[in-house]
């Protein structure tokens, strides 16, 4: 999916916003095995202690670790050191991007960063001012996100993945808002569609990659455009499907949107690596 419909280039900076437990950390691990990259440096930001030993052993694991670099400060700690976390994070992939390698960046996530920065603002006697945050957390997360991407000229680059708590799927919350502005594209994490039990539970339709239409080439771009035009029919239209109401033969593209969504569902779910070519896979599903 991340070599088609929702293509992640080099130098990008894109966001995952998810809630609780829809597969957040299990996407960014086989991100973190898949993606060809020199360096993996990930940063957990404010992680339980547990979730952070079960992350690195289990759902990374040594095919992940054997590149990877973790920069971590437990829940446990003061906001001063979670705060830097991110920072530092970001330093170690701008060492590596200076040598001319290509850098993997995952902070998981940018909410705690940012609370952590609330805790200090209101110490110093920084009002609040954006729903409960501080006027300088945008600046703050900007500042922090334009550090990613291509270096000059001869150096590597950074392909960053910022993840978001997003509380009750609220994607107007501040965080959520000044990072989606800030970014070359969003994935959205669906709970309903984690509930169903697809996974990764990516909404592709919510979903945008500004790096297209320039990855791909013109008939890839059909594809896509066919792919993402019967996903987002079918949306619109799932509770009357499910209720029983759709009569066939009433719409053709809810008919074609109808025929091709389970094609596309698997196609969505199936590992990247098991198929040499993509979107060669794509346009077997949209036959």
């Amino acid at each position: 999916m991340f070599d088609t419909l929702l293509p992640l280039v080099r130098g990008q900076r894109i966001g995952l916003f998810a809630g609780s437990g829809v597969g957040k950390s299990v996407l960014l691990s086989r991100l973190a095995r898949g993606v060809q990259a020199d360096v993996v440096v990930i940063a957990m930001i404010g992680e339980r202690g547990r979730e952070l030993r079960e992350f690195v052993e289990s759902t990374l694991g040594p095919e992940g670790m054997a590149r990877a670099v973790v920069v971590t400060a437990t829940s446990d700690r003061s906001p001063l050191i979670r705060r830097r976390c991110a920072w530092a994070a970001m330093a170690v992939a701008e060492h590596f991007r200076d040598q001319g390698k290509h850098v993997l960046l995952l902070a998981d996530s940018i909410t705690r960063f940012a609370e952590a920065h609330r805790e200090i603002a209101f110490a110093a006697g920084e009002p609040p001012s954006y729903r409960g945050f501080p006027p300088s957390v945008s600046n703050l997360i900007m500042a922090l996100a334009e550090r990613a991407g291509p270096g000059i000229e001869g150096s590597g680059d950074i392909t960053a993945i910022f993840t978001v708590l997003v509380a009750g799927s609220d994607m107007e919350e501040p965080v959520a808002d000044i990072l989606r502005g800030t970014l070359d594209g969003h994935v959205i994490l669906d709970r309903t569609i984690a509930e169903r039990g697809r996974f990764p539970a990516v909404d592709v339709v919510r979903s945008v990659s500004r790096s297209l239409p320039g990855a791909a080439s013109e008939p890839e771009n059909a594809m896509i455009a066919k792919a993402r035009t019967a996903l987002g029919a079918y949306a619109e239209s799932e509770l009357m499907i499910r209720a029983g109401l759709y009569a066939p033969g009433s719409d053709a593209r809810l008919d074609e949107a109808v025929r091709l969504f389970p094609h596309l569902d698997a196609f969505i779910t199936r590992p990247s690596a098991s198929v040499p070519d993509s979107f060669a896979a794509l346009g077997e599903a949209l036959r």
